[in-house]
């Protein structure tokens, strides 16, 4: 693919909009991406109107930031006008205030008053991604209105897959899908066709648990409803799609030890990566401490079996390495709904026993060479650590993230490096109190 950061600093304009007219929206949005700020208005006003949009929409909020920066008011007006409203409150809920300002005072008073009342929910919640821009039906309406309701009022709408029917009071009653409108014989009740069990969620609910329940029930288009039961909007599937993605680069941030971004890896500077990293490096710094201290409290026994201490490396490690693998089975198992806290219990048996097996696993491995090259007291010392190490570690790793789950703590802020570094030092515990049990020290 055409460098699109070579064609932007060219001055053949033709060659541009050759490029832009041959390119797919989500290419070209990514190229823009790649371009430096002041670059990316070039290319962008060489759109036309409609594939302007959908590639502005494609952008993150950070790009789109700096798009509008070098567009004239008109442009910029317009461009922000005809976008969707939950992604228009996406991106000024992300702008500077002085620009958020300018963007919400451009926008026509349905536009504003739209995006102020996304705005008005909770930044993680249902409310701020649903779109308010539906087509609702009536239980009496025949097929042929609903579908002349669809024909007025779809241009509008962001989705006309999936047709929420309300009652008087916007009150949910049901859903129907187009498919079933356009199949169906003209003189047909919308009430006989639709669907009257719905799963919906209400304005105040979590986006993540909301998105995650359109991923599980396989639905196009998820209702929401205010706290009084009246349907306010619809979260979509790509939207839905967004907020998983999200809310999985910051579970992986987490689990990885370092601070989420909340924006592209490239728009984020030296110093910002640094800070999103250092902070996590000092928690751990300071958990490892507790290691150091263990060293300390059993210097004597190591000074009386040096040999104790080649073995420390490789079971701290496999302690960290089996209480990480619990971590992440359980963290991810928690993000898909497959656990609540109530199966705390049997998680714990199951992964005590697998633990077990594994540490007798490694410790029949071992017992062998490490006979063979030292003595049999040390390798009963070091197979009874791994036993009893993979043991704790796979027990640790997998009841933390659920406690820290039932106290409202993101399972991910337990990440493998923190539970890593706790387990080393309980791991260096377990190891010397057996190694003091076998060697009578």
């Amino acid at each position: 693919m055409t460098d699109l950061s070579n064609l932007t600093s060219s001055p053949d304009l033709a060659a541009l909009e050759a490029w832009l007219e041959e390119t797919g929206t989500l290419d070209i949005a990514e190229e823009l991406a790649r371009l430096d700020p002041a670059e990316k208005a070039i290319p962008f006003r060489l759109l036309p109107r409609d594939r302007a949009l959908a590639v502005f929409e494609a952008l993150d909020p950070v790009h789109q930031h700096e798009v509008l920066e070098g567009l004239r008011d008109e442009r910029f007006r317009q461009l922000v006008e005809d976008m969707d409203p939950d992604d228009r409150a996406r991106l000024v809920g992300e702008l500077p205030a002085k620009v958020a300002t300018r963007v919400l005072a451009g926008l026509s008073d349905e536009e504003r008053a739209m995006t102020a009342a996304l705005l008005g929910y909770p930044e993680e919640s249902a409310g701020r991604v649903m779109s308010p821009e539906y087509v609702n039906l009536r239980e009496n309406m025949t097929v042929a209105d609903a579908l002349a309701k669809v024909r007025r009022a779809g241009a509008t709408a962001e989705t006309i897959y999936t047709l929420p029917v309300t009652d008087d009071q916007r009150r949910l009653r049901g859903i129907v899908s187009l498919r079933q409108l356009v199949l169906s014989p003209p003189g047909t009740l919308v009430r006989d066709l639709m669907e009257t069990d719905v799963h919906h969620v209400h304005v105040d609910d979590d986006r993540e648990v909301a998105a995650r329940l359109m991923q599980e029930a396989d639905i196009l288009a998820l209702p929401v409803l205010d706290s009084e039961e009246r349907l306010v909007g619809v979260i979509t599937v790509d939207d839905a799609m967004e907020v998983i993605e999200a809310e999985e680069t910051e579970d992986l941030a987490l689990h990885g030890a370092t601070q989420p971004l909340g924006r592209p890896y490239l728009a984020v500077s030296v110093l910002g990566l640094a800070r999103s990293r250092a902070v996590w490096l000092l928690i751990l710094i300071v958990a490892a401490a507790l290691t150091v201290n263990v060293l300390q409290y059993f210097e004597d026994t190591l000074e009386d079996v040096v040999t104790l201490a080649l073995f420390i490396p490789l079971l701290i490690d496999t302690g960290g390495n089996s209480g990480s693998q619990a971590s992440t089975v359980i963290i991810r198992a928690m993000a898909v709904g497959e656990l609540r806290f109530r199966d705390l219990p049997r998680v714990l048996w199951r992964e005590a026993r697998v633990g077990v097996l594994m540490g007798l696993m490694l410790a029949a491995v071992m017992f062998v060479p490490v006979t063979f090259f030292f003595d049999r007291e040390i390798a009963m010392i070091v197979s009874l650590t791994l036993v009893t190490i993979c043991t704790w570690a796979t027990f640790a790793g997998s009841m933390l993230p659920m406690l820290a789950k039932r106290v409202g703590i993101d399972p991910a802020v337990v990440s493998a490096p923190l539970i890593t570094t706790l387990v080393d030092a309980t791991g260096l515990i377990i190891y010397f109190l057996i190694a003091g049990a076998v060697l009578d020290l």
